[in-house]
């Protein structure tokens, strides 16, 4: 049977997100936010969708896994010539959404984006599993292939090559840092009056903005 979506909806709570509570600094924010979140069980919380697109505007999106933030931006790691990769080397602009729903929460990202430098690539990649090390060296990822026999193939040689030695961090696998442009932090309310409060980065500092729901 296919769901009733027009009539799919909850209520959400009435806590609020006021100026107080949000202070000046958005990086302090999310930090608060993002440990709520690790603190409440939620899974995955460091899961965000990241939004990318071609030189002429046709987007696309897929989830990656936040794996560092500061002032600077946000960090996450991927093959350089997947399609996301691609496109951030032809459009280096990008946003992110995390989203920690039983918390009636979303944080949104939107900045330029540019590439971490190799020491930061190799230190993550060495602090992978093993069998994560494997898959990215020998995964052509974004590529269209035959079959799964392709890849298990490919899995088996890279396997033998490292054999008893350390994985090599492939060179067409690394980090990306989003920077932190425009930031913008949503509090479910009841009866869809959201909170939004948006931070702007400027030359004088951040600019704080609150927007309509």
């Amino acid at each position: 049977m296919t769901p009733d979506l027009p009539h799919m909806r909850s209520d959400y709570a009435d806590t609020g997100l006021d100026e107080t509570t949000a202070g000046a600094d958005p990086v302090a924010l999310f930090e608060r936010w993002l440990v709520d979140a690790v603190d409440a069980g939620v899974h995955e919380p460091n899961a965000m969708a990241l939004a990318t697109a071609t030189p002429d505007g046709r987007p696309s999106s897929r989830i990656v896994l936040l794996k560092g933030f500061d002032a600077d931006g946000l960090v996450f790691f991927t093959g350089y010539e997947s399609r996301k990769g691609r496109e951030l080397t032809a459009n280096p602009q990008a946003a992110a959404t995390m989203l920690w729903h039983p918390m009636q929460r979303q944080v949104r990202v939107e900045g330029a984006v540019t590439r971490v430098d190799v020491a930061e690539s190799d230190a993550y990649f060495a602090s992978r599993p093993r069998g994560a090390q494997i898959s990215a060296a020998a995964s052509p990822q974004s590529e269209a292939i035959a079959d799964r026999s392709v890849l298990d193939a490919r899995r088996d040689e890279v396997e033998g090559v490292f054999e008893g030695h350390d994985v090599v961090r492939p060179p067409g696998w690394g980090g990306y840092r989003l920077s932190l442009d425009v930031v913008e932090f949503w509090q479910g309310r009841s009866g869809r009056f959201h909170d939004r409060l948006r931070y702007v980065q400027g030359e004088a500092g951040w600019d704080r903005q609150r927007l309509a729901p």
